[in-house]
């Protein structure tokens, strides 16, 4: 047989046929490569949308877990001593400011005041005797005034008198020779002289003893006047320190009366009928949780920026994810934890290892939501600042 023949041999022959397996193949191969483009442009959009989202809601933000509800407790103490009369409240029990927390035995305070307000009678009365004692001393300067002038009347009245007396005996005497005067006469004339002169010396010695008796008066006037000069009788110097003992005991037996000195919830109760406190001993704890903050340790990392005054979520356990806070930054604190701690990091050593650290941010909580919502004293939080907020 001939080339030819086998060409036209082989043209003639029938084309093989497709089988309906690989075309049951080919679609299963179209379907799988359409699912993938779906699938591959479902994962493109779902990543370009939540990459919208994120930088929508959520670049900028800076969140930890190390956060902690604090509040700025008030420690109940006893500022005077004395046995417990009375407890009026429980662990756990919410007070108001002004509540009666502890009634102390009031007995020794009671004596004390007793004893301060007739400390003080007393005082009133010294004051009012040494006022009295100075009207006497200015009435015996006065009444020692006169007898002076009386004393200086009668030695002028004496001092007259010895003129006269020296008067008449110069006269007697100038007439004695001529035998007008007798000597009984002129003897009489000397001697009523001296007795002038004598009353006059008596007189002046008047003056003196009435100026001394005087003197020593305002000796007494000046003392007297010093106890009340410049003061009443309540500015006195002993007055005023009896009222002080008054007040004082005053303010202790009020002080006997323990009250609570601010809104909270009653913690670490530590007292009991029947115990004698110390003045100074703390005896419980009010927790005012309407006034609760959040310290929220960041890492130094973090901080790039975060300010004053930005916003915050925060989440608790305490309530879970459905109840969030709102609060805002109000302070940084000026050092790390570990800055302050009792036996510090010492860094200068050969072995050292960098550790990142963390430093607390003071965030304040949204009054109404706390009061909606309130939290507890020592609480984990969630916190996210929100750096874009100003």
């Amino acid at each position: 047989m001939t080339m030819a023949d086998d060409t036209a041999t082989d043209a003639a022959a029938p084309l093989p046929e497709v089988s309906e397996h690989d075309e049951a193949k080919e679609a299963r191969l179209a379907k799988r490569k359409k699912l993938l483009r779906i699938l591959a442009i479902a994962v493109v959009t779902i990543a370009a949308l939540w990459g919208l989202w994120y930088f929508l809601t959520q670049a900028g933000r800076v969140s930890t877990d190390n956060a902690y509800v604090g509040a700025d407790s008030a420690t109940v103490t006893a500022l005077v001593s004395g046995p417990v009369k009375e407890v009026r409240v429980s662990g756990t029990q919410t007070v108001r400011k002004g509540d009666i927390l502890v009634i102390l035995d009031d007995a020794d305070q009671r004596i004390a005041l007793a004893d301060a307000e007739a400390t003080l009678r007393q005082a009133r009365q010294r004051y009012g005797q040494a006022d009295a004692t100075a009207d006497a001393a200015r009435s015996r300067v006065a009444a020692r005034g006169a007898e002076i002038a009386q004393a200086r009347a009668r030695l002028r009245d004496a001092e007259a008198t010895v003129e006269r007396a020296r008067a008449e005996l110069a006269r007697r005497e100038s007439i004695a020779g001529t035998g007008a005067v007798s000597s009984e006469e002129l003897t009489a004339a000397r001697a009523a002289l001296k007795q002038a002169q004598a009353a006059r010396d008596l007189a002046a010695a008047g003056v003196t003893s009435a100026q001394a008796t005087r003197g020593s008066a305002a000796g007494d006037l000046g003392a007297a006047e010093a106890v009340v000069r410049g003061t009443t009788i309540d500015t006195a110097p002993d007055v005023a320190a009896a009222q002080a003992r008054v007040e004082k005991a005053q303010l202790d037996l009020a002080r006997t009366v323990i009250r609570a000195p601010v809104d909270g919830i009653v913690t670490n109760k530590q007292v009991q009928v029947g115990q004698r406190i110390a003045a100074g001993a703390p005896i419980m704890v009010i927790v005012p949780i309407d006034a609760a903050y959040v310290d929220a340790n960041y890492k130094e990392s973090q901080f790039k920026k975060i300010r004053l005054g930005q916003p915050v979520e925060l989440t608790s356990d305490y309530y879970g994810g459905d109840v969030v806070y709102h609060g805002k930054v109000v302070g940084i604190a000026g050092g790390t934890g570990a800055a302050f701690s009792l036996i510090p990091a010492q860094n200068a050593t050969g072995n050292w290892v960098k550790v990142v650290q963390r430093l607390p941010v003071r965030i304040a909580l949204d009054p109404k939501e706390l009061k909606a919502h309130p939290l507890r004293v020592g609480l984990s939080m969630e916190a996210t600042i929100d750096t874009r907020g100003r």
